[in-house]
């Protein structure tokens, strides 16, 4: 990577670590599911007008936007709504890495290396580390229902690998149209049409939410994913990858100069085992690939 894609990256991750400062905002005023619904209908809208359908499967598509549309949002707004800090947020959603090499071993049938297992474990332990501080200090169920949307963001993981997209970024602009209409129905639903009346009608007032919200349209979407997309289409993916590991970190530092969050002991170790677990197979990987022109070069001088 040059030194500007590497600014570029790590940029990226201090716009989406910011984001769940955002999404705290946000949640202060709207209800978690109208939340979700508003925040893709406003790029939806624009999508369906101006960008070109990319060239996938209709089911992939539709995958991918149930599971890192719908699901991965609703669950996570709806644990912060529930009581998780934002900072803790960002970090327990970094799960979708072994969930997505989990159900790509049971549903696509690959088969990871011990590495990738080791690093599954490692991640899980800091999970159950997390869970179990928070089981016996607060509730375990807004942790349980950030892990329930980080699991959403791993079935679109594989739908999007399934879907093989000409366009990337058209892909993911396309996925905002699928979680709208779902979205607002379940709002509707659960939080009913008053709580939304409420919230639309004073929604000019809410500024801070409002702020929240664009930034979570605007910046966190469209400049965030289409930078992310624009690396991976100059750089290979396990040198762009590891800088998602920044997003906790700048997730949790944002969360502590601007709402005073502070995580114990053992929820920053628990995340140092989630990291640590989820970067394992990207070192190995590049260790190994290091490892292979080394040996070329090697046999062509004995040669």
């Amino acid at each position: 990577m040059t030194r500007r894609d590497v600014l570029w990256a790590a940029l990226v991750a201090v716009i989406w670590g910011v984001n769940f400062v955002a999404i705290h905002a946000s949640l202060e005023h709207y209800p978690p599911f109208l939340l979700v619904g508003l925040r893709f209908l406003v790029l939806a809208v624009p999508t369906v007008l101006f960008v070109r359908r990319p060239e996938v499967r209709w089911r992939w598509l539709l995958g991918y936007g149930l599971g890192f549309g719908i699901l991965q949002f609703a669950f996570l707004y709806l644990g912060m709504a529930a009581g998780m800090p934002a900072g803790l947020s960002s970090l327990v959603l970094q799960a979708s890495a072994p969930f997505t090499v989990l159900l790509a071993a049971l549903l696509l049938r690959e088969r990871p290396g011990w590495p990738a297992l080791a690093g599954v474990g490692v991640a899980l332990t800091g999970l159950a580390v997390i869970a179990g501080y928070r089981g016996l200090a607060v509730s375990i169920v807004p942790v349980a229902l950030v892990l329930a949307g980080a699991l959403g963001w791993a079935i679109g993981n594989l739908c999007s690998r399934q879907a093989r997209p000409d366009s990337p970024f058209r892909f993911m602009m396309w996925m905002t149209v699928v979680p709208p209409l779902p979205m607002l129905a379940l709002s509707l639903l659960v939080e009913g049409p008053d709580r939304i009346s409420a919230a639309l009608v004073g929604a000019p007032s809410a500024w801070a939410a409002n702020v929240g919200l664009a930034y979570t349209v605007v910046l966190a979407t469209v400049v965030g994913s289409g930078l992310w997309t624009s690396l991976l289409a100059r750089n290979s993916a396990s040198s762009v990858a590891p800088f998602s590991m920044l997003v906790p970190v700048t997730g949790l530092t944002a969360a502590w100069l601007l709402l005073g969050e502070r995580p114990s002991g053992w929820e920053l170790f628990g995340g140092v085992l989630i990291i640590c677990g989820v970067i394992w197979p990207h070192l190995r990987r590049r260790r190994a690939l290091g490892r292979v022109p080394a040996q070329r070069h090697t046999a062509s001088v004995e040669v």
